[in-house]
């Protein structure tokens, strides 16, 4: 009896190894976490269209709320405040439909990307392009959260 108890005990330790070391393996073998270039890739491709386009029902969809804004700026706390201070933010400082056409999405992290534009006065100056559109991974997918001007 003593013997098939030692022999359970053993085949049970060895099953749960295995799992466990397959579990690890699994996680090892996931290339690409939540939040890859491919990913915020179609995002970034269907929000330029949407913003060249003007289709503010479809930014505000993909923007989460509160919207960060710049430095002594009041953050667009919902959608009725972003439909209504769209101008403010699309084509303030920077002509976000010229620029979007053009620019390239920087990588600051995993769960972050920025898109850098230069001032609407100054279209062709991407030597100085200190508005920052910022967009980040949240549990339903990638979103506008905020806009900066790096120089303030």
């Amino acid at each position: 009896m003593r013997f098939v108890t030692i022999r359970v005990i053993g085949v049970f330790v060895a099953i749960v190894a295995c799992a466990i070391g397959c579990r690890f393996s699994i996680l090892a073998a996931d290339p690409e976490p939540i939040g890859t270039q491919s990913d915020f890739s179609t995002f970034w491709r269907e929000f330029k269209s949407a913003v060249i386009a003007g289709d503010k029902a479809t930014i505000a969809e993909m923007t989460k709320f509160p919207v960060s804004m710049p430095y002594s700026v009041k953050a667009v706390k919902n959608k009725e405040g972003f439909l209504r201070r769209y101008n403010e933010i699309f084509k303030g400082e920077a002509n976000a439909a010229q620029c979007f056409k053009g620019a390239e999405p920087h990588k600051e992290s995993d769960r972050q990307y920025d898109i850098y534009c230069p001032f609407k006065e100054t279209p062709n100056d991407w030597e100085n392009a200190p508005i920052r559109f910022i967009f980040e991974l949240t549990k339903s997918g990638w979103k506008f959260a905020g806009l900066d001007n790096i120089n303030e």
